[in-house]
C-alpha cells in the first residue's frame, strides 16, 4: 500500500543519509526522518510524499540506538544550530566520512574512493568564534514553557528550523565560549529594559536586530557588533559602554546599521562605539586583523589543520607558482606564501580582496596579489599555467564555466577544498577525465552537524 501523507508508520531507521536525516525503507520505498540515526526504532508520520521518497518526523521513540547520547543542550531537538548533539561523537564522524567517500563513489562515480579517515575537531564545544544571536518580537516557547509562559514575546537568540519569524530565547549556546553566554545575557537585560522595541522579522519594524559575538581563539579576546534598523547612538553608546566596563576581554564594540529587509547581520554602514574596530586572532604563525564583516573560518584551531593538509598535498619547494581560486580574505594564500616564489589569488568580493591585502602587509607577504572580480572573467586573464592550483569555492561548487576554463589551463596539480562533499564530487566528475583524485582528506571543524570540510589533492593524467 502506498504511503500517505499524516500516516504514522512504525520502521527502524537503518541508515543516516547525507544531509543528515535517518533513512528507512518502507516495502522499498525510502523514507528520511529528522533526527533520528541507525538503529532507532519508531513511529514516524509522514510529513511530506515525493515520487521517489518521503519525508517523516518522530511521533514516539520506541526504542532509542545505542548511537544516542543525551545532548547536554536544554534547546537540543529545537534549536536548528547542531541537529546532531543526539549522537555520540565518535560516531558523528565516522557518518560524515562515509558521506564524503559515498558522494565521491555515487556522483563522481569513484571506484573505492581514496578518503582518509577523518581528523576530528580538538574541540566538539566551545569551538565556535562567531555566533549571529537574532532579535525577534515572536518568540518560539519551549513545552516547559508554555505552562508558565507571559504576554511578553521578547527573544534573543536562535532559530528554530522552519520558522524564519520565531526565534528561541538562548540563555546560553554550548558551541561559544562561556564569556560569550555572559555577553549575550548582559545584552538581553539591557535591552529589554532600553526603550527600545526589538526587531520583527515579519513586520519589519523596531531598533535592536542582531547580536554577533566574536571571539579569537588565540588571545581570548572579543568583537561585540550591535546590528540595529536605524542610527541612534544615544540609545547603543551606553549597551557599548556596559559591556567594556563588565568585561575586560571585549577588545571593542562596534554597531552596524542596516535597513535590508533580509535578516542578514551585516551593516550597510558601521559605527565604531568602543574599543578596538577590529579582533586579531592567529591561524599558525599568522596574525588576522578582522573586522565585524570579515570572513574567517569559524573553527580556528580546525581551521589550521585544514590548511595544514592544504600545506601538505600542495607539496611545495619554494620555486612555484600558485594560483588561488574564490581566496576569500587571503588565508590560504598567506598560508602558502613562504613556500612558494609567487601566489595569486581570485576573489569576487571587494571587502574580502581589501582584507587579503591588508593582512599580507600585517604579515609582511610580499609574494602575493590579488585580483578582484568575478572569476569566470579573471581566471580568463592568467597569463600562464600555475604549478598548483588551489580551488576554495562556496558551497555550491565551481561556475560550469570556471570548471571549463579549469581544464582548458591545464595546471599539473589542484588542491581543492570543499564545504560540500556533494558540489566536490560534481565537480570532480567534470574534471574526472583530465585529473585523478589522489587522495581526500576530511577535517571535521562542525561537531554536531552533519557539515564537513574536506581537501581533495588531484594530479593531471
Amino acid at each position: 500500500m502506498p504511503l500517505k501523507k499524516k500516516q504514522i508508520v512504525e520502521c527502524e531507521v537503518i541508515d543516516v543519509a547525507f544531509g543528515g536525516k535517518g533513512l528507512t525503507k518502507i516495502d522499498g520505498f525510502a523514507v528520511f526522518i529528522d533526527r533520528t540515526v541507525t538503529g532507532d526504532r519508531v513511529a514516524a508520520r509522514i510529513v511530506r510524499k515525493k515520487r521517489n521518497y518521503a519525508e517523516a518526523v518522530v511521533q514516539e521513540m520506541i526504542a532509542p540506538s545505542p548511537l544516542r547520547v543525551e545532548p547536554p543542550c536544554p534547546y537540543s531537538g529545537y534549536c536548528g544550530g547542531c541537529k546532531w548533539q543526539f549522537i555520540d561523537y565518535a560516531q558523528q564522524i565516522v557518518l560524515k566520512q562515509r558521506h564524503v567517500a559515498d558522494c565521491l563513489s555515487h556522483i563522481a562515480m569513484i571506484d573505492q574512493p581514496p578518503v582518509h579517515a577523518i581528523l576530528p575537531s580538538e574541540r566538539i564545544f566551545e569551538y565556535r568564534n562567531k555566533m549571529e544571536f537574532s532579535f525577534s518580537d515572536r518568540r518560539w516557547w519551549l513545552p516547559h514553557e508554555l505552562e508558565s509562559s507571559s504576554l511578553n514575546e521578547f527573544a534573543l537568540g536562535l532559530h528554530v528550523p522552519g520558522t524564519f519569524y520565531k526565534v528561541l530565547d538562548i540563555r546560553a549556546c554550548l558551541l561559544q565560549p562561556d564569556l560569550g553566554n555572559q555577553i549575550l545575557g548582559a545584552t538581553r537585560e539591557f535591552i529589554r529594559n532600553s526603550g527600545q522595541p526589538v526587531y520583527g522579522l515579519r513586520s519589519h519594524e523596531g531598533f535592536w536586530r542582531f547580536l554577533v559575538l566574536r571571539n579569537s581563539a588565540a588571545h581570548d579576546r572579543w568583537l561585540v557588533n550591535i546590528v540595529t534598523a536605524s542610527e541612534d547612538r544615544g540609545a547603543v553608546q551606553p549597551l557599548a559602554d556596559l559591556i567594556m566596563q563588565r568585561f575586560p576581554q571585549v577588545a571593542g564594540v562596534v554597531n552596524n546599521i542596516t535597513a535590508r529587509l533580509s535578516g542578514v547581520a551585516i551593516g550597510e554602514r558601521e559605527i565604531h562605539l568602543a574599543g578596538e574596530p577590529t579582533l586579531r586572532d592567529d591561524l599558525g604563525p599568522y596574525r588576522f586583523d578582522i573586522s565585524a564583516n570579515s570572513f574567517f573560518q569559524t573553527n580556528t584551531r580546525g581551521a589550521q589543520r585544514l590548511y595544514g593538509v592544504v600545506e601538505r598535498y600542495a607539496g611545495l619547494s619554494g620555486n612555484e607558482s600558485v594560483l588561488d581560486l574564490y581566496c576569500g580574505t587571503g588565508t590560504i594564500a598567506i598560508w602558502l606564501a613562504s613556500h612558494a616564489r609567487e601566489v595569486i589569488g581570485l576573489e569576487l568580493v571587494e571587502s574580502a580582496v581589501a582584507d587579503a591585502q591588508r593582512n599580507c602587509l600585517t604579515n609582511g607577504i610580499e609574494n602575493c596579489r590579488f585580483i578582484l572580480g568575478d572569476i569566470k572573467e579573471t581566471l580568463t586573464a592568467i597569463p600562464s599555467v600555475p604549478d598548483l592550483l588551489v580551488i576554495d569555492p562556496p558551497r555550491a561548487g565551481m561556475h560550469k564555466d570556471v570548471v571549463n576554463q579549469v581544464i582548458a589551463m591545464a595546471p599539473p596539480k589542484i588542491v581543492y577544498v570543499s564545504c560540500n562533499p556533494a558540489t566536490l564530487a560534481r565537480d570532480v566528475l567534470a574534471l574526472k577525465e583530465h585529473y585523478q583524485v589522489a587522495e581526500v582528506q576530511p577535517v571535521d571543524m562542525f561537531p554536531h552537524t552533519f557539515h564537513v570540510e574536506s581537501v581533495a589533492r588531484l594530479i593531471r593524467r
